[in-house]
């Protein structure tokens, strides 16, 4: 928990100490009622007492009380504030670190992890430290101060609240051993049962084409199974726990009283009147102190999940950048690519997926990338964007290794078609000049990219045009008009480099044509990097790159590796018929 309390800035910390000092405050004017009860005790039983003396101590007593409700609120108030203030922070930090994490680092925790960390997680230290800064602050001081008051009162009645404190320790104890391990397994079980809810949900269309709703079903049954039995026995003990000490709360006044109506029974007449103040005094001690364990338990309750939550707040902070920033922003070159003998393989797998892959791109050049399924092309751009780094060899991009860029101008230079088209929630204008609003200009700027991306027949007959609404994961447009989309966001960002990773596969034959040329005609300063399965989409390329699992077996124009590689020969013959083969 210390680790995550290193976020609290000043104001906070300022808080806190205002919060301790209201505690102090509410501590003090609670423990200075009993000695006003006691002297009114006193001045009951004393003959000829005045009536106006018993009331100026009932007043200074209701004094105490509004006095100590009023501390008692403030320091609730700024309790409150400080772990708001303290939730607020380290949900942006966690988003920070989340947005700049490297993509083995996303992989490696999981996103659905990371979306329970950042909100489930961070609500349990909220609720601690809310609860905590009250209970934590003034079960002990209130406690010790009470102790000290009853010292030099009767032993039996000091025995009797030593056995109480005893007896809720032991239950305390118990309900510990039981519960923590229950508590400290809960936020993986959510993690879990987040899992699989964004699973079934993301994949509900193929759900209910394979009608496996039910199998569905018992996934998640057994996910919510697995945490509400876990719950179920942590807070079974929980709900024992209380009865059991309230039940001992309520017997110690009790046994106090019994005890202090022997002590009386046995006094001489003069010290009766004592024996009976004192008895009403530690009475109100006595509770006071089991009452700040009681306080000190429910903290004891709550420190096992925001314990491990802390810990899986703190393990996303700290976790170093596997993949450090470079400090160059600018190079003399534009456009060019360069892979010298590149080698990569994902994080914890064994086998690489490049091997050895060695090829230059001119600027303004047209390169394509085909293989089979599997073969490393996607990979091969994702090393060029940097998601991740090269396990050998160098990236080159405008002759700078990737490595040495600042992440941000590497990207910049970039315009990314990914292989699955993503679309946001908002408008196809805001979709369209996503994260570049200082590129994209004018509205000619918008236009021109739709019209490249062959966009604006379905964009024009879309209420509001460019204005139109676009729903989350754009499921309210087909996959070509996303694939479109996607494509004039890339082009939109007016880079020296295109990538599109099998971004035309989703188009029909005329639109990748009429896509391709309008490219060509109006982007040639741009380096274009095309990944591809058809042949018709490569073909005019300056220079493709075929990959085999993983290696490079081909390098050169269209015509070049008909003749020299069998490869693309396979791949050709059959995509094109005999009678294509023999014009190709």
């Amino acid at each position: 928990m210390g680790k995550v309390l290193r976020y609290l800035n000043r104001r906070q910390i300022f808080q806190s100490l205002c919060c301790f000092a209201c505690i102090i405050a509410t501590v003090w004017l609670n423990l200075k009622m009993p000695d006003y009860m006691s002297t009114i005790t006193t001045l009951v039983e004393t003959p000829k007492s005045q009536m106006s003396d018993i009331l100026t101590q009932g007043a200074w007593m209701l004094a105490c009380a509004v006095g100590a409700g009023i501390s008692m609120v403030l320091a609730n108030y700024l309790a409150s504030l400080v772990s708001a203030g303290l939730a607020k922070t380290l949900r942006q930090e966690m988003y920070q670190k989340t947005i700049h994490m490297a993509m083995q680092d996303v992989d490696r925790y999981s996103a659905d992890s990371l979306i329970n960390r950042t909100t489930n997680d961070i609500t349990q230290i909220q609720n601690f430290i809310g609860m905590g800064m009250s209970f934590m602050f003034m079960s002990p001081i209130m406690a010790g101060w009470a102790i000290v008051k009853i010292l030099g009162k009767a032993w039996q009645w000091t025995a009797a609240t030593a056995c109480s404190l005893l007896l809720i320790t032991a239950v305390l104890t118990v309900g510990l051993i039981v519960a923590m391990p229950r508590f400290k397994k809960i936020q993986s079980l959510n993690d879990n049962l987040n899992q699989v809810t964004r699973e079934q949900l993301t994949g509900i269309r193929v759900v209910r084409a394979y009608n496996a709703e039910k199998y569905q079903h018992k996934k998640f049954s057994k996910a919510n199974d697995e945490l509400t039995d876990n719950n179920m026995t942590a807070f079974h003990v929980m709900s024992i726990f209380n009865p059991s000490v309230q039940f001992i709360n309520s017997l110690l006044p009790l046994m106090i009283y019994l005890l202090g109506a022997s002590l009386i029974t046995t006094a001489g007449s003069k010290q009766k009147l004592g024996i009976f103040s004192n008895m009403v005094v530690f009475s109100s001690y006595a509770m006071q102190i089991v009452m700040s364990f009681m306080m000190l338990s429910m903290i004891v309750f709550l420190w096992p999940r925001a314990s491990v939550s802390s810990q899986r707040v703190s393990e996303v902070l700290e976790t170093p950048d596997s993949m450090a920033d470079g400090k160059d922003t600018d190079s003399s070159e534009h456009g060019s690519i360069e892979f010298k003998h590149v080698s990569f393989k994902y994080p914890e797998t064994a086998s690489e997926v490049l091997k050895d892959i060695s090829f230059k791109i001119a600027p303004g050049s047209t390169f394509a990338i085909i293989g089979a399924t599997g073969s490393g092309k996607s990979s091969l751009l994702n090393l060029i964007v940097r998601f991740y780094d090269a396990t050998g060899g160098q990236v080159l991009v405008d002759g700078k290794n990737v490595k040495d860029y600042r992440r941000s101008s590497l990207r910049g230079r970039i315009g990314y078609a990914t292989q699955k088209a993503i679309l946001f929630k908002g408008t196809v204008k805001s979709n369209i000049s996503f994260g570049q609003s200082d590129r994209v200009k004018s509205p000619e700027d918008l236009q021109k990219a739709i019209d490249l991306a062959q966009a604006s027949d379905f964009v024009s007959q879309m209420p509001g045009k460019e204005d139109a609404a676009i729903a989350q994961g754009g499921t309210n447009v087909s996959g070509g008009q996303k694939q479109r989309l996607s494509v004039a966001r890339a082009i939109a960002r007016k880079p020296e480099i295109l990538l599109f990773d099998d971004t035309f596969s989703a188009l029909d034959y005329q639109t990748d044509r009429m896509l391709r040329q309008a490219l060509s005609k109006e982007l040639k300063k741009s380096t274009k990097v095309i990944v591809a399965q058809r042949i018709s989409t490569i073909r005019d390329a300056d220079q493709i790159l075929v990959l085999d699992h993983g290696q490079a077996v081909g390098l050169g124009k269209h015509a070049d590796l008909l003749k020299t590689c069998p490869t693309y020969q396979e791949i050709v013959a059959s995509q094109l018929s005999k009678e294509e083969l023999s014009h190709a």
